[in-house]
Parts: C-alpha cells; structure tokens; sequence
C-alpha cells in the first residue's frame, strides 16, 4: 500500500508566524500523499478578548459555548485554515481546506456531561475515509481545521490531537499511514528539561517500564496512550518531535517513534 502522512501542527507553531512560515514549506516539500491537521494556537483566545467573550478553559481544554463556537469556527476553519491553504500553494503544494461538515468529512457528538459541561464540545464517530482518498487520489493534500459536526446541523469543537488520530486510524485500512505529532519539543524526553534526553523509539513493554518507573513526565502520558491506540489500530507508526525537524522525524533519524513491538 501506498505511505500516507497525517501531520498534526501545534498550536505553538500556528502563533509564531515565521516558524509556521518554514513549517509550511517543510510539509509541502514533503513527497506523496500527506495530510495536514492544525489547531488554533492563541488567536481564538485573542480574538475572543477582544469581543468581550468570557473564556473558560479546564486542564487546557476550551469551554465551548455558543459565541465561543462562533469565534473558534472563524478562526480555525477561516482565517488560520485559510492563511495555511494560501501558503501551501505559494509553495505549489495544491491543497484544499475543509471542516468535518464539508463533504460530511467528519461525523462527531457533542460530548457527554460528566463531571464537567464542555459546551458544543465534539467526539469523534466517524471519518469519512473514501472522500479523503478521492480527495488525495486527484493530488489534493487536505487541510483539515477542528471544527466537525453532528449531522443535524450543529457545528462542534474539536480537539485537533484527536482529529488527527481518528484521521489516521480511519484510512488506516487503504494506506500505510505514518502519524506526525509535531510540536515545541524534540520528542518524547527522559528529563522534561532536558531536550537532548529523546527517547528515539518506544514499544508497549518499555512504555509500561516508563509509567512504572515514572521516567516519563505525567503530560505526555495521555499523548502516548493516545499514540499506542492508533498503532493498535492499524496505524504503521506514530512520530513526535519538533515540528522544524519533520523531514528528520519522518527519515528516523529525530523524534521519538511509537510502534507495535
């Protein structure tokens, strides 16, 4: 089968211009069939500021209510999805932008109640795999912002990590798909502190000796559980490492590699 990269950019990177700038003639130099998946960085937060909507945030996570929703929808899916599209083609990478609502690309459900009311908050239910592959089969590389939706007309936020991840997971099964989680740091490290301490590859049982011995700081944990759900899931590999190290990350030869065994 043939490689498919799926690319989750940080945050981090979409509020440094200059480094989103050389992040994105990385990625369009990149050859084959890729798709690039971006969060929202700051700017939601900035904007909502300067609209005089209150934000709440949870262990880092957005409260979404309902003018909040509006502004992180023109956000995402307009001004960052756009900026990024208009960039990659100035690099003559011919990409298009889409939400989870255009082509029905993403199906989501606003997530359930618990100890804790996210607002128009979305879980992923389901990728839709062919449109993607049509998409990429006409030589498009798909631009996906964090917006989905449910299907009856409510547009949802969505966390880009988890995008990426069922992304991936669902056209696991028509391509060899590597997974690309790039951010500020070089990898996953030993010492938190410490950027030289990458670990350059992890399989299940060293990742239990890491949890067990506490080598591994405790906010990168739901990472790499999320990482390991996607390689049992077919995905060939998952990638994190500095996103202005992605052609090294995807040689092997910077990053931290998650695989089977």
């Amino acid at each position: 089968m043939e490689t498919l990269y799926v690319v989750k950019i940080g945050g981090n990177i979409i509020d440094h211009e200059a480094k989103l700038a050389d992040f994105l003639q990385s990625f369009a130099a990149l050859p084959g069939k890729k798709i690039l998946v971006h969060g929202g960085g700051k700017l939601a937060t900035q904007l909502a500021e300067q609209m005089n909507v209150p934000q709440q945030m949870v262990d880092g996570r957005r409260i979404t209510d309902a003018d909040t929703l509006k502004i992180v929808t023109m956000v995402y899916a307009g001004d960052i999805n756009k900026r990024v599209v208009a960039t990659l083609q100035s690099h003559g990478c011919n990409a298009i932008g889409l939400t989870g609502a255009d082509g029905n690309a993403i199906l989501a459900h606003k997530r359930e109640k618990g100890g804790i009311d996210y607002g128009f908050a979305g879980d992923v239910d389901q990728v839709n795999a062919n449109l993607l592959s049509g998409l990429l089969k006409l030589g498009l590389t798909v631009v996906l912002a964090p917006i989905t939706h449910n299907g009856k007309a409510q547009l949802l936020n969505t966390n880009a990590d988890t995008i990426a991840q069922e992304t991936a997971k669902g056209l696991s099964k028509l391509y060899n798909v590597q997974l690309i989680y790039s951010f500020e740091k070089s990898g996953v490290l030993l010492d938190a502190n410490d950027d030289s301490t990458v670990i350059p590859s992890i399989h299940p049982a060293y990742y239990e000796e890491l949890k067990a011995s506490e080598k591994i700081f405790a906010g990168m944990i739901p990472k790499l559980d999320n990482a390991f759900a996607a390689v049992r899931s077919g995905v060939e590999k998952v990638i994190i490492g500095k996103a202005e190290q992605l052609h090294q990350l995807i040689a092997g030869s910077a990053g931290t590699s998650i695989v089977h065994e």
